[in-house]
């Protein structure tokens, strides 16, 4: 017998409505072990779809199907496949790129990211986890990997009981993976590096940011240099700011490895900000990329008086005419609310500024519309006027 649970009224409203979660409060009934693949029933016993259930989280159910359709280890290779195919149609500068984006491809709480000849994946859910095998013999079948890392040690993973722990699942995986973007070379730790080794989602944005890119450049949370290495080729001088001295660290590396000069200092953003306006130095084109600074509701006031901060002291220190690329990755920070802080920056700073373009995360991080927590990155090119 298939395991199965029943949701409330509420539940199956939202699952009307096209998003795939149920949160624990709307499960009225289980019959079901952790991670089970689950018969999902509403309140008058009507078959709604097949899910991944969890016992610990407080999203309780991801839908995997609607109706009578089963979600067997065939429909799980055949979205695979799909991910995949859709990736190769993208053509995209890199050999570093997502190659499943959960939700997105219908495969909830499932990453796959490929570097090279190399895979990482995460499973976020206790359901996926139980998948890993079938996950991990299609990944081999479809790419031929040398090698797959799991990187299954965010966060998130605690909040469904499952143990944070990075493992070689198939193949062997080396210290250090050497890929390239846009004609950029860099070496990827697979294993500590941020997320699963670089900012992939960035990737078109820094593309765009280089189109702008002109005289003096200064790259804030540059993290290992992705904004800085591409926007150096255009520019008369390069500052690159980060905390974390490893970072910087592999920011010069980077930097020789291409042969560009870039000038990469440890230090904090908002006081280096108030340091140059002091200095009375200024910048013709200035990079805002920040790491979420509102992981949760409760974080969003103070995440907004940090947003408006740095760009407010941006505004201050570009040359009128100049570039202002500004990022977000917070989801509880929505587009809307991101541009009115900038906004209200520009207001303080008594400047002018216009969008030259709004971007968003890279069409190999999609957004799947009527899913809000698969749009979380938000990328402004503004420019200030005269």
């Amino acid at each position: 017998m298939i395991p199965s649970v029943v949701i409330s009224a509420r539940g199956e409203e939202r699952l009307s409505g096209g998003h795939p979660w149920i949160y624990r409060a709307d499960v009225a009934d289980v019959r079901a072990e952790p991670g089970d693949r689950v018969i999902v029933r509403g309140p008058r016993g009507r078959t709604l779809g097949q899910a991944l259930y969890s016992d610990r989280s407080q999203i309780a159910i991801r839908m995997l199907t609607h109706g009578d359709q089963a979600a067997d280890d065939r429909l799980i290779r055949r979205r695979i496949e799909a991910a995949i195919a859709f990736r190769e149609s993208l053509a995209i500068d890199a050999d570093a790129y997502r190659l499943i984006h959960g939700e997105a491809d219908l495969l909830p709480s499932l990453i796959v990211d490929r570097y090279g000849d190399y895979l990482v994946v995460q499973a976020l859910s206790q359901g996926m986890d139980r998948l890993l095998p079938v996950v991990v013999a299609a990944l081999e079948d479809l790419v031929h990997p040398r090698g797959v890392l799991a990187r299954n040690d965010p966060r998130a993973r605690l909040l469904e009981g499952l143990e944070q722990q990075v493992e070689v699942l198939a193949g062997d995986v080396p210290e250090s993976v050497a890929v390239t973007e846009g004609g950029i070379h860099y070496d990827v730790d697979l294993r500590r590096g941020q997320k699963t080794g670089l900012f992939l989602d960035q990737r078109e944005n820094r593309a765009a940011a280089a189109s702008y890119a002109r005289g003096r450049v200064l790259d804030c949370f540059s993290y290992h240099g992705g904004f800085a290495l591409r926007l150096a080729r255009a520019a008369q001088q390069t500052i690159a700011i980060d905390i974390s001295e490893d970072a910087i660290a592999r920011v010069r590396a980077n930097a020789a490895r291409n042969g560009v000069e870039i000038d990469a200092r440890v230090g904090n953003v908002f006081d280096d900000l108030r340091g140059f306006d002091r200095l009375g130095e200024r910048f013709d084109t200035i990079v805002l990329d920040p790491p979420a600074f509102a992981k949760s509701k409760a974080a969003i006031v103070k995440a907004t008086t940090g947003y408006k901060e740095i760009n407010l002291r941006a505004l201050k220190l570009l040359n009128p005419g100049g570039t202002l690329v500004t990022c977000s990755c917070s989801y509880n920070v929505n587009e809307g609310a991101f541009a009115q802080i900038v906004y209200e920056a520009s207001v303080d700073a008594q400047v002018h500024v216009t969008v030259v373009e709004k971007r968003m995360q890279g069409r190999d991080h999609p957004v799947l519309l009527g899913v809000p927590e698969t749009y979380y990155l938000k990328c402004f090119i503004l420019r200030k006027l005269a």
